[in-house]
């Protein structure tokens, strides 16, 4: 299952009638360009989960950092780093499928 397939299954295994209306998922683009990523956790199974910044930088080009903090995981980097971040986020939580 790619990253976007399991990103699909995750969310939509944490809408519970409650989660969606005040929690959410976000992905936006950034202005140099690259993407952002912000996902709430709270009210799920990695709530209270932590970690430090992952940080790659070898250029304007190829940059990404990641951390979790405050309940929610957040995910920066260059135009080509959307699947990347999606994936590290799934490495975070837990690899295995949400729902089979």
């Amino acid at each position: 299952m790619d990253e976007l397939d399991w990103l699909q299954n995750w969310y939509r295994s944490q809408c519970d009638g409650d989660w969606e209306h005040g929690y959410e998922v976000h992905i936006d683009t950034l202005d140099n360009p690259g993407w952002s990523v912000h996902i709430n956790l709270k009210g799920t199974s990695s709530e209270g989960l932590t970690r430090e910044k992952l940080s790659i930088d070898s250029g304007d080009n190829d940059w990404m950092v990641c951390w979790i903090a405050n309940e929610r995981f957040e995910g920066r980097g260059d135009a080509m780093k959307l699947k990347s971040i999606i994936g590290v986020f799934r490495e975070w939580v837990g690899t295995e499928s949400p729902m089979a």
